[in-house]
């Protein structure tokens, strides 16, 4: 009997590892590797924060997955991990991964059913048994398609669970969120700015992101499984697609899209306001910045979250002058060509950062 126990526990444990292997530990939400990941100050984005709350908890509604969509740095990774931490907070978050084009551990779709499907088997064991159990049965399972991965990780270890009625299905964490599909690409060891990618890279990173779409459709939202999806994505051509009339997603999916409907200017300006007077209180001088110095910022940001986030980078850079440094970036801001192009003040800013550390550099 205890070579018995002993053999069947190292066989449990070596489907456990194998699903190890093939996870990106990076991307979950409190993954070390995005220590101090952006999230939303308590006061700011509140109405749109508020909306997806409302949606995950509303379990009776029939659309159950939600599509965010906005441009690059509009705050979309900041609101994914707030509602993460949130919905891990109410014990109701299944799974999170967090894309990202510039970790090759987590910038591809291979890795996110089982680092989805290692989650879930936290859960419960039964969960993972069943997760250990298909590892075994097909070691191969993660070179397959993404739909195959799903329907053995996912679709079936739940659907054993419910049959145990070994727990409550209504209990079990349904919240399971995907930030970033647009910076998933097609294969490993690609380049890792997404803009430098060739025609076919960018044609093999776009198939993969409709699969997982695809997967999702077929394996969740077309069985009758209580998961509620969230996905935040830049409106690429996949996204584009699914939404569009006609498309897989058009009818099932909840859509939010951070345009002028979710005006941040408000959330900004407490956003820098509040890091300001931090500063403040640190170098004994409160006034070492105005209310219309915050208002320019703001307005030249043209909606853009990260804008705001970069300067507060910049400016409270440690051994550098928080007053002179603010007053370089009110002379960076030139609203005149931030309104003929509405990212003009984004590249502005970066150049400027850009030159302005080379000079330094130079000068010692």
């Amino acid at each position: 009997m205890d070579v018995y126990i002993t053999h069947l526990y190292s066989d449990v444990l070596a489907g456990w590892q194998l699903l190890l292997k093939n996870i990106a530990p990076n991307a979950l939400h409190n993954s070390s590797a995005r220590y101090d990941a952006p999230k939303c100050d308590e006061d700011t984005r509140v109405e749109v924060t508020r909306e997806i709350m409302d949606w995950i908890q509303d379990r009776s509604s029939p659309q159950r997955l939600l599509c965010m969509t906005g441009a690059a740095g509009s705050g979309k990774s900041a609101l994914q991990q707030t509602i993460a931490a949130r919905c891990a907070k109410a014990d109701i978050l299944g799974a999170a991964f967090f894309l990202s084009s510039t970790d090759p551990t987590r910038n591809r779709a291979s890795t996110i059913v089982g680092t989805i499907a290692y989650q879930l088997g936290l859960k419960h064991p039964l969960f993972q048994s069943s997760i250990i159990a298909a590892v075994k049965r097909d070691p191969l399972i993660f070179s397959q398609s993404i739909q195959s991965q799903m329907e053995g990780l996912i679709v079936l270890p739940f659907e054993n669970l419910r049959r145990s009625a070994q727990i409550d299905i209504d209990t079990f964490p349904y919240a399971i969120l995907i930030d970033g599909l647009d910076e998933c690409k097609g294969e490993p060891n690609h380049t890792a700015d997404p803009t430098h990618l060739d025609g076919d890279d960018r044609l093999q990173a776009e198939d993969r992101q409709a699969e997982l779409l695809a997967a999702i459709r077929h394996c969740i939202l077309n069985n009758d499984l209580p998961f509620r999806v969230f996905i935040a994505s830049r409106p690429e051509w996949a996204v584009r697609t699914a939404l569009k009339p006609g498309g897989d997603l058009h009818q099932v999916a909840y859509c939010i899209q951070l345009s002028d409907k979710y005006d941040a200017s408000g959330d900004m300006y407490r956003y820098l306001q509040r890091r300001f007077e931090y500063i403040g209180l640190q170098i004994g001088n409160r006034q070492w910045y105005t209310d219309n110095n915050i208002h320019t910022l703001v307005e030249a940001a043209s909606g853009q979250f990260i804008y705001v986030a970069t300067i507060f980078k910049y400016i409270s850079e440690r051994r550098a002058s928080p007053a002179e440094r603010l007053r370089i970036v009110l002379t960076w801001t030139s609203h005149e060509q931030q309104r003929a192009r509405p990212f003009e003040a984004l590249d502005r800013l970066y150049t400027n950062i850009f030159f302005d550390c080379e000079e330094r550099v130079r000068s010692r």
